[in-house]
């Protein structure tokens, strides 16, 4: 199919095989923008076909953006290295008539692991992402953390995609770390203030909508892990946004 897959990566040696072959069964091209790996992720690419293109990171949009200036298909799926095409995915992507199709994207269904753990409760699931897209008339929001594809007409498939988002419940925490650290950085680039009181309040309000509003007090122990690791990460990133204003106030003194 006349459709070009792009990945953006940093050290996914581990990952990139699998996501790879998966795009493989649906794209006649795959572009892969590295953000300067460390390890042998950009080897394993080129000698699966793909082209790679390296860019220091720019930000989840902007490097997401990048490599779609380089597709020769006017159809884009952007997947990410930890993500694969379920086989009612394939399918379903196999039996679109892009050529003549009146939506700008579709979006899938993700299911969302830890290991082989497949985490459902509090709105981990179905996880609507778009994932395929026509370049000319969608794409990514130039949000340097968590941006996601925009478009007038975005339609649904009921198919699915793995993400394997978390190898554990150690990379799990780590990860909060790590994405807490963009993200504060990412708010402070945009001017957000916060208050001494912020993280607390947002930590609060994370766990309440997990809890209720997405029902994970009656979803057992998958639902409580969702709605304490939310209200972790909304409080680090705004404690840690908290930390850089009052370095920089420190700085300018």
């Amino acid at each position: 199919m006349m459709i070009t897959a792009t990945i953006i990566t940093l050290n996914e040696a581990q990952n990139i095989r699998d996501c790879i072959l998966s795009v493989q069964q649906v794209c006649d091209e795959v572009i892969v923008v590295d953000s300067l790996s460390s390890d042998n992720t950009v080897d394993i690419a080129r000698s699966l076909g793909a082209t790679v293109y390296q860019q220091e990171y720019l930000g989840d949009g902007p490097q997401k953006a990048f490599g779609v200036t380089y597709a020769k298909n006017s159809w884009i799926l952007s997947i990410d290295a930890d993500e694969r095409l379920e086989e009612d995915a394939v399918s379903a992507i196999r039996n679109l008539d892009l050529d003549n199709s009146r939506c700008d994207g579709y979006s899938f269904k993700r299911r969302n692991y830890v290991g082989q753990h497949w985490i459902r409760a509090a709105g981990f699931y179905p996880d609507r992402v778009v994932r395929l897209y026509h370049k000319d008339r969608a794409g990514y929001l130039p949000k340097k953390a968590h941006s996601s594809v925009a478009g007038d007409n975005l339609c649904q498939l009921n198919a699915h995609i793995e993400h394997f988002t978390y190898e554990n419940y150690t990379h799990w925490v780590e990860r909060i770390n790590a994405l807490s650290s963009r993200d504060a950085w990412a708010m402070y680039q945009r001017g957000v203030k916060v208050h001494r009181y912020t993280p607390f309040l947002h930590a609060t309000a994370g766990l309440i909508r997990k809890l209720v509003f997405k029902g994970g007090i009656f979803q057992g122990l998958d639902g409580l892990t969702v709605a304490i690791t939310t209200a972790f990460h909304g409080y680090m990133k705004y404690i840690k946004l908290l930390e850089i204003h009052q370095s920089s106030k420190t700085e300018k003194e």
